[in-house]
C-alpha cells in the first residue's frame, strides 16, 4: 500500500488546503495523472500523483487543511487486496478541527440523513458551494453523493430542481481565498522563505554585461517568416540559454538538502511572475535544454496564463531545479535575486537597451542586457560562476545554437 501525502509546493509552503477531490476509491490512476486540487496561498495547485495503483481510502475530507507531508490517500498496487476494513484516518497537524471519520466499507450504502454526524464538518467542494450560493440551494439539507459523502455539483443541482418554489433559501459564503486574503498571505509567505534563505545561503553575486546584436537581429529575421501567433520573444532565448548553460554546469542545477548537494536529473528552468494584485511565483518548465525554441515559447506563454489564474500543477511548483528572473519591461539596468531554497542558484536579467560599447576597435551602439548570478557558495564558487555566466554569454553570441 501507497500513502499519497499533502506535497511541498515550494519551501515557503507549510500546509496547504483540499479544494476538490478527482478520484474516488476504486478508481485506477496512472503515473502523472491530477487527483486533486489543493489551494495554497499562490494559486490552486493541481496535484499530480507519481504512482500507478487504485485508489483505496481518501483520508482527508475536502476542505480540511493539513501540513506538508500528512498522508491524503492510499493506493493499492497491483495484486493488493483492500484491508478488511478501512483503518483509522491519521489525525494531522492541520488548523481544521473536524473529527475523523472512518470510510464506510465498499460498496456500503452511504447515510442518508441530510445532516453530518454532530462533530463532522460537512464535506463541500468549493464549487458546490459557490454553486450552492447562486442557485440559492441550503448546503447543509443537500446529501451528498461524492466520495466519502462529499456534496457534488451535480447533488446541488438535482437539490435546486427538487426545491419548492416557496423555499427560503439559505446562502453560505464561498471558502475560497479573496483576492485581498490571497495577497496578504502570500507576502507572509515570501517574506519567510527569502528570510530563511539570506539566513542559510551564503550567497554570492556576478554580474555580466550580454551583446544581445545577434540575438535580437537573429530573432528578428527569423519572426519575419512567421504569423505573429508563431513569433518567439528574446524571454525565451534567454530561458534557453540559460538552460543549456546548467546543463553544463551541473552546480547550480540542483539542491542544497542536508549538508549536501543533490544534483538534479533534469534541467527544469523555474520563471519568476508576477501576479495581478502583486506577489511572485516561480514554477518550472520542465527539460528546458531538450525543447525548441516555438515549444518553449508555447510553455512560458501557457505557464504565465495559468499562474495568473491561479491554477498551476504540483511538478510546477515543487520541482524547479534553478531560477530566472527577468524583471526588464519594468525598466531596471540589473536584478540581484535571492535563492529560492533548497535551489542553489538565480539567475536575473535587466532591462535589454542601446548602449555604447567599445567592439573591433570602433565605438558602436548596440543592445546589450546586464545578466546576474546569485549562487550558494556551498555548491560553487565565484571562478565556477564565472564560467557559468560567460556560458550564457556565448550562447547569447550564437543564437543558432539555441534552436538546436
Amino acid at each position: 500500500m501507497i500513502e499519497f501525502v499533502m506535497p511541498a509546493l515550494g519551501s515557503d509552503m507549510d500546509e496547504g488546503t483540499l479544494d476538490e477531490w478527482l478520484v474516488k476509491p476504486g478508481d485506477k490512476v496512472s503515473r502523472g495523472q491530477v487527483v486533486a486540487v489543493v489551494e495554497t496561498t499562490k494559486a490552486a495547485v493541481e496535484v499530480e500523483c507519481w504512482h500507478e495503483g487504485t485508489v483505496g481510502e481518501l483520508l482527508v475530507p475536502v476542505g480540511e487543511t493539513v501540513q506538508v507531508g500528512t498522508p491524503l490517500a492510499t493506493l493499492l498496487e497491483s495484486g493488493e487486496q483492500a484491508p478488511a476494513r478501512p483503518r483509522e484516518r491519521l489525525q494531522p497537524a492541520a488548523k481544521s478541527t473536524q473529527a475523523t471519520a472512518a470510510t464506510p466499507p465498499r460498496g456500503a450504502a452511504a447515510p442518508a440523513a441530510a445532516h453530518p454526524a454532530p462533530g463532522r464538518r460537512r464535506w463541500v467542494s468549493p464549487a458546490a458551494r459557490r454553486l450552492a450560493v447562486s442557485l440559492n440551494v441550503d448546503i447543509d439539507a443537500v446529501t451528498g453523493t461524492g466520495p466519502q459523502g462529499a456534496v457534488t455539483i451535480n447533488d446541488v443541482e438535482h437539490a435546486a430542481a427538487a426545491k419548492p418554489p416557496a423555499a427560503k433559501p439559505v446562502a453560505k459564503a464561498a471558502t475560497k481565498l479573496t483576492g485581498a486574503d490571497r495577497a496578504a498571505q502570500m507576502r507572509k509567505s515570501i517574506a519567510a522563505a527569502m528570510s530563511r534563505s539570506k539566513r542559510e545561503i551564503p550567497h554570492y553575486y556576478l554580474a555580466d554585461e550580454i551583446n544581445l546584436e545577434n540575438s535580437l537581429t537573429w530573432l528578428t529575421a527569423r519572426n519575419a517568416q512567421r504569423s505573429i501567433d508563431e513569433r518567439v520573444l528574446p524571454a525565451v532565448l534567454l530561458l534557453k540559454a540559460v538552460g543549456l548553460a546548467a546543463q553544463k554546469f551541473g552546480e547550480f542545477n540542483g539542491f542544497w538538502r542536508e549538508d549536501g548537494f543533490e544534483p538534479a536529473t533534469g534541467v527544469h528552468v523555474g520563471v519568476g511572475i508576477s501576479l495581478r494584485g502583486g506577489g511572485l511565483v516561480a514554477p518550472a518548465i520542465h527539460d528546458v535544454p531538450d525543447k525548441k525554441l516555438d515549444e518553449l515559447m508555447d510553455d512560458l506563454t501557457d505557464l504565465v496564463a495559468r499562474a495568473r489564474s491561479f491554477s498551476l500543477r504540483s511538478s510546477e511548483m515543487s520541482d524547479p531545479t534553478i531560477t530566472v528572473t527577468n524583471l526588464g519591461d519594468q525598466g531596471v539596468d540589473s536584478v540581484f535575486g535571492v535563492i529560492y531554497p533548497p535551489q542553489v542558484a538565480i539567475v536575473g536579467f535587466g532591462r535589454p537597451a542601446q548602449r555604447v560599447r567599445v567592439i573591433d576597435n570602433g565605438i558602436r551602439i548596440v543592445p546589450t542586457v546586464q545578466a546576474t548570478l546569485a549562487g550558494d557558495h556551498r555548491s560553487s564558487d565565484g571562478h565556477r560562476g564565472a564560467l557559468f555566466l560567460a556560458k550564457i554569454n556565448e550562447l547569447l553570441g550564437q543564437p543558432d545554437l539555441l534552436e538546436k
